[in-house]
C-alpha cells in the first residue's frame, strides 16, 4: 500500500542551509525512500528573497523527484505551517557585527515567538518540530513556550553536527572509517561549551580512551576542535556551515523517526526531564534512542568528575540563556 504524503515545513528555504536541506528532503534520505512528501518552503516577506524561492521551486520541480507530491512557498506562516507533520526551523537572524549573544537571542525571540504559535494554530496534532537556525537550544526553548496545546516533548534542537563532527575526528586520529565510531552523546548546548563525551564512545566495540591513548589530546584538542569547528569554517570558507548543517539536520530526523541500533544512541537536544540532574525544562542534548515513533533519554551512562565537570558548564550557559529570553517564555 502506497503511503500517504506527509508535510514537511522548512523554514528560511531560500537559504544557504535550506538550499542544501530541500533536496535531500525530496529525495527521500530523510523520512525514507517509501515516504511521499509535499514541502511547505517558508520565508520572509522579501520581493528578492521570494524570487528566490521561486527560483528553489523551480530546480526542485526539474529534478521530477518521485517522492515529491507538491510544494508551497509562501511567506505567510499561517499558510507555511498548515497542515504540517513535521517543521523544520532553519532561518533565523545570524548575529551581526557588535551585536551581544543577548542581542541575537532577542532579535531571534521574536522569530520563534511567533512560529510557535503559528505551529501551535496551525500544524497536524502530531507535529513535531527540529530547530536548527542558531542559538537553537534556547530557540526551540522560546517556540515550544509559544506553542500552547503542543507537547514539550515534541521539539527538538539539532546537535547532530556536532557528533558527527566529533565521530569524525575520531576516525581521523583512530584511523578507522566513521562507521566504526558507535555510543557518542553530546551533552548540552549547540555552542562552544557542548560536550562530546568520548569516554562513553566507542570505536569498533572498544571504549575510546582505550583505542586512543593520547589522554591529552582527547580532553584538549579533541573538544576544542570540535567546540570550534563552526568557527573554523567560517574563517576558512568565509560562510558558514551549509551542506554539513543540512546534512545533520537530516540525520537527526532519519534517526528520530528509525530505530535506534541495539546499544547504540545519538545525539538530540529534547526537553529536560530532570534526567542526570539537568534543570527541568532546558532543551539540552542527551544521548537519546528511538523505536521510530518516539525517543527516549538513555539513561545510567557513567559520568566521571571531568565529564560532570563540562556537562555543569554547559547547563550554566542554557540557564544563562533561559534568564536573558525569560519574558518570552510563557508560564
Amino acid at each position: 500500500m502506497n503511503k500517504a504524503p506527509i508535510r514537511v515545513a522548512v523554514t528560511g528555504a531560500a537559504g544557504q542551509i535550506g538550499y542544501s536541506l530541500l533536496f535531500r528532503i525530496a529525495s527521500g534520505a530523510a523520512f525514507g525512500p517509501d515516504q511521499p512528501v509535499i514541502i511547505h518552503l517558508l520565508e520572509r516577506a522579501d520581493e528578492k528573497v521570494m524570487a528566490a524561492l521561486q527560483g528553489v521551486c523551480m530546480e526542485l520541480e526539474d529534478c521530477a523527484f518521485p517522492l515529491l507530491k507538491g510544494l508551497v512557498p509562501t511567506s505567510n506562516p499561517d499558510e507555511g505551517f498548515k497542515g504540517v507533520n513535521w517543521a523544520l526551523l532553519v532561518g533565523a537572524q545570524p548575529r551581526g557585527p557588535g551585536m551581544e549573544r543577548k542581542d541575537l537571542l532577542a532579535a531571534n525571540g521574536k522569530i520563534f515567538t511567533g512560529q510557535g504559535n503559528a505551529i501551535a494554530k496551525n500544524a497536524a496534532a502530531d507535529v513535531r518540530v527540529l530547530v536548527v537556525g542558531n542559538p537553537c537550544n534556547t530557540n526551540a526553548l522560546i517556540a515550544a513556550n509559544n506553542a500552547p496545546g503542543i507537547p514539550k516533548e515534541r521539539f527538538f534542537a539539532m546537535t547532530a553536527l556536532d557528533e558527527n563532527r566529533a565521530k569524525s575526528q575520531l576516525a581521523k586520529k583512530a584511523s578507522v572509517d566513521t562507521t566504526a565510531v558507535t555510543n557518542l552523546a553530546i551533552w548540552g548546548n549547540h555552542s562552544a561549551t557542548m560536550y562530546p563525551d568520548f569516554f562513553n564512545t566507542k570505536i569498533n566495540g572498544r571504549l575510546v580512551p582505550e583505542v586512543i591513548s593520547h589522554r591529552e589530546w582527547l580532553e584538549k584538542d579533541f573538544i576544542s576542535t570540535v567546540q570550534q569547528r563552526g568557527a573554523a569554517i567560517i574563517k576558512a570558507r568565509g560562510l558558514s556551515s551549509a551542506a554539513s548543517a543540512a546534512n545533520a539536520a537530516v540525520d537527526t530526523v532519519r534517526k528520530l523517526v528509525t530505530p535506534t541500533p541495539a546499544g547504540d544512541w545519538f545525539s538530540v537536544a529534547v526537553h529536560s526531564d530532570g534526567s542526570y540532574g539537568i534543570e527541568k525544562g532546558l532543551i539540552f542534548s542527551y544521548p537519546i534512542r528511538s523505536n521510530g515513533k518516539d525517543f527516549e533519554i538513555v539513561q545510567g551512562v557513567p559520568l566521571n568528575d571531568f565529564s560532570k565537570a563540562k556537562i555543569a558548564a554547559t547547563e550554566n550557559e542554557l540557564k544563562e540563556e533561559k534568564s536573558l529570553v525569560a519574558d518570552l517564555i510563557k508560564k
